[in-house]
């Protein structure tokens, strides 16, 4: 039994000599993977989190807060997402340049972080709330802080977004392929995890109330979360710091490569005269100061790099979906029975539907394709996601058409509007004047608003029964009037400004009432409290959210009474009539002053989905293409390349949104997918004449000639017949 025990000894210290070899060699390890990935992986996680938390109520925010209106905000929301995918550029040459992937990512996390702290900062109501009236009292300082929270955040994940991953894959030694691959997998799973639940869970912290003097809605703690996350995404990723393979910067192959491409057209312009043989391509001129397989490798680059030029306008359509479609989702019914959804808690539809529909394309539908024996190339691919993508914006315009029929029409310049609400117990009948209208509004009903040109709206004549009353009118124009009537002692009339010049955005209900009674009366709704509604007057607009509201009204004479409301939905208006008031009931008389939204927010799920199948032929084909077109050595090149057409994408928006003036939104849906339709048709003519190469084929080719020429100088020196030194002279 001395043998058997011995082996199970000598076996087990073995395989601890051969772990601990393999620790110094890999570090710590957990389920074969470095335990230093877990941390990379968790510190994307929560900086997805954050950057996706932060940007899917940025564009509400500026609305709904700074009053920006929808073209200012739209325009804003593309400048900072541009920019974002501009930075990326600065922070891979400050890593692979200056301070290396590590001291890169610790930096501009603080950066980030700082900007995310900054951002909700400014989103704080009561910080100059001076007055205490719910509205902010210095704009511009709120202003001035997001904007400079969202060039350091924009700084920050843009500048560590080429970092990161890269970092990850450095982790792993040559022979951890196979686990290399499935990190990457891991990584990608943590970001699209990161801004699904963010996108989902930031949209209601923004519906919550919360505020010191006043309750507004809450973008305190919507962008105090993703900063939050963001502080732990830099903890996390400092804790594993130990266990980290750090990589000194060797030298940025985009410097290396736009060296060369300097070079090259400065050595061609000095020698443009004819004098000077023409050469087989205008990068050759660079081979007096740079090597074959520089210049051989950044031809193929530039090759791909020609093909990204028509690619921006897809992502011109694709962003806006933070931005054109979630303004398009506050003016559209979010009740989904026991949900209701906020408008900014569309875009979750991508994300969900991106993780549905990969792996379907993937196993079903690119393999029924090739059964049917179609050629489906990756440039044919991309050019149908680019379809798509048009697609989907002509989508949007027919939703948006029947949005538009829903909107109120308000009053232009040099036109008045009219309702009149009759309080009275007889039929009035009102002559606006002389035959320009004549309404007859039956006891306790309203009309619907009356549109007049000012300049021949002058006078008025009223009858109840056998009373006449005659008042003459002087309106400005561009306003919205009510008209309240009553012949109780002869008969009475009270103007009311209205004062809503557009329909609610924010999907909450403008609600004002009447007091109908013979006292004056307090009313409660909900926990909105309005005091000493005198007789025959009417209280401002107040906002409320959807649903059932308690209705309490406090008479002169202690009696108390209460009601339930109806069921209110998103973004409509209501004058509510307090006409009877007794121990048993509290009677009340509704008025529609703008319906609510109709068009349910389900309507815009197929613009989601025929866009989410465009970015899954696009964006993945578009990355493996690239990929498979380039050299080793320049996966890099191209991935800055391919998130400056991001950026570009949304510069796009500015100019095309800027320039087209187009007042209704559907025609500017339409005028963005006639453009990315007429791009589609250039790129796919470029695609027609495109050459596929083999990178690994053409750089085994460049080394077999790097062979040969050592061979040839080794033979040269060998033989004696080298160049002679100057110690031989």
């Amino acid at each position: 039994m001395l043998f058997p025990s011995l082996h199970k000894f000598v076996s087990l210290s073995f395989f601890v000599i051969e772990k601990n070899k393999m620790e110094r060699k890999h570090g710590p390890s957990c389920f074969g993977f470095p335990l230093s990935i877990f941390f990379i992986v968790i510190n994307e996680f929560c900086e997805r989190f954050s950057y996706y938390g932060m940007r899917a109520v940025l564009v509400l925010y500026f609305k709904f807060f700074l009053h920006w209106d929808d073209n200012l905000s739209t325009a804003i929301y593309h400048t900072f997402v541009a920019l974002c995918y501009l930075t990326p550029i600065l922070g891979a040459i400050i890593a692979d340049s200056w301070l290396g992937k590590f001291k890169t990512i610790i930096s501009l996390s603080i950066v980030y972080t700082i900007g995310q702290a900054v951002m909700a900062v400014s989103s704080i109501n009561d910080l100059t709330d001076y007055n205490r009236d719910g509205t902010p009292d210095n704009i511009p300082l709120h202003i001035g802080l997001s904007i400079s929270g969202l060039i350091l955040i924009a700084f920050g994940t843009g500048g560590i977004k080429p970092c990161v991953s890269a970092f990850g894959g450095d982790q792993f030694e040559e022979e951890q392929e196979k686990q290399r691959s499935r990190f990457f997998s891991l990584f990608y799973l943590s970001v699209n995890a990161g801004s699904l639940l963010s996108t989902i869970i930031t949209p209601i912290l923004r519906g919550e109330e919360c505020g010191i003097h006043t309750k507004q809605q809450c973008y305190p703690l919507a962008f105090g979360v993703p900063a939050a996350l963001m502080a732990v995404s830099l903890m996390v990723f400092i804790l594993g710091s130990k266990m980290y393979k750090k990589a000194h910067p060797q030298g940025n192959i985009m410097l290396q490569v736009s060296k060369c491409i300097g070079f090259a057209v400065k050595n061609r312009f000095q020698h443009r005269s004819k004098q000077f043989s023409k050469r087989e391509h205008w990068l050759d001129w660079a081979s007096e100061k740079y090597d074959k397989r520089l210049i051989t490798q950044t031809k193929m680059v530039l090759r791909v790099l020609f093909l990204y030029i028509p690619l921006p306008m897809f992502w011109a359509l694709f962003d806006q979906q933070g931005s054109r479609w979630t303004l398009q989702a506050t003016t559209m019914d979010g009740n989904f029975g026991a949900i209701q959804i906020q408008p900014d808690q569309m875009q979750t539809v991508n994300p969900i539907l991106i993780v549905v529909m990969v792996p379907i394309v993937d196993t079903v539908v690119y393999p029924l394709i090739k059964k049917c024996h179609i050629n489906f190339t990756p440039l044919r691919k991309i050019t149908v996601g680019m379809f798509l993508a048009s697609l989907a914006f002509v989508a949007a315009a027919l939703v948006q058409v029947q949005i538009d029929k829903t909107l109120p029409d308000f009053p232009k310049e040099g036109q008045s509007q009219i309702k009149v609400i009759n309080l009275g117990t007889d039929v009035a009948k009102v002559d606006f004047d002389a035959g320009v209208a004549n309404v007859s509004v039956e006891s306790l009903m309203a009309t619907n608003y009356m549109t007049f040109d000012t300049t021949s709206l002058t006078r008025m004549n009223i009858a109840y029964g056998n009373q006449t009353l005659n008042q003459s009118l002087n309106f400005p124009g561009k306003e919205r009037h009510t008209l309240l009537l009553k012949n109780i002692g002869g008969i009475q009339t009270e103007w009311l400004l209205d004062g809503l010049k557009s329909k609610s955005e924010d999907g909450k209900n403008q609600i004002r009432f009447i007091n109908n009674l013979a006292s004056t009366i307090n009313i409660t709704m909900g926990s909105t409290s309005l005091e000493n509604v005198k007789e025959f007057s009417a209280t401002n607009y107040t906002s409320f959210t959807r649903g059932v509201k308690e209705i309490v009204v406090f008479a002169d004479n202690s009696l108390t009474c209460k009601n339930q409301s109806i069921s209110f939905g998103y973004g409509s208006a209501y004058t509510i009539v307090i006409q009877e008031c007794n121990s048993n009931t509290l009677a009340l008389r509704y008025v529609e002053d703008i319906q609510p939204n109709t068009v349910h927010m389900a309507w815009q799920i197929p613009q989601y989905f025929i866009m989410t199948c465009g970015e899954v032929v696009f964006s993945v084909t578009g990355l493996a293409f690239s990929y498979s077109q380039a050299p080793s050595n320049m996966k890099s090149v191209l991935q800055a390349g391919w998130l400056l057409t991001v950026a570009v994408g949304n510069i796009i928006v500015l100019i095309v949104a800027g320039a087209s003036k187009l007042s209704e939104q559907w025609a500017e849906y339409v005028l963005f997918a006639a453009l990315l339709m007429a791009v589609c048709i250039i790129f796919s003519i470029m695609a027609y004449f495109y050459t596929y190469v083999d990178p690994v084929e053409i750089e085994a080719q460049l080394d077999e000639d790097e062979k040969k020429k050592m061979e040839n100088e080794k033979s040269i020196y060998e033989n004696g017949t080298g160049p002679i030194s100057q110690s031989e002279m």
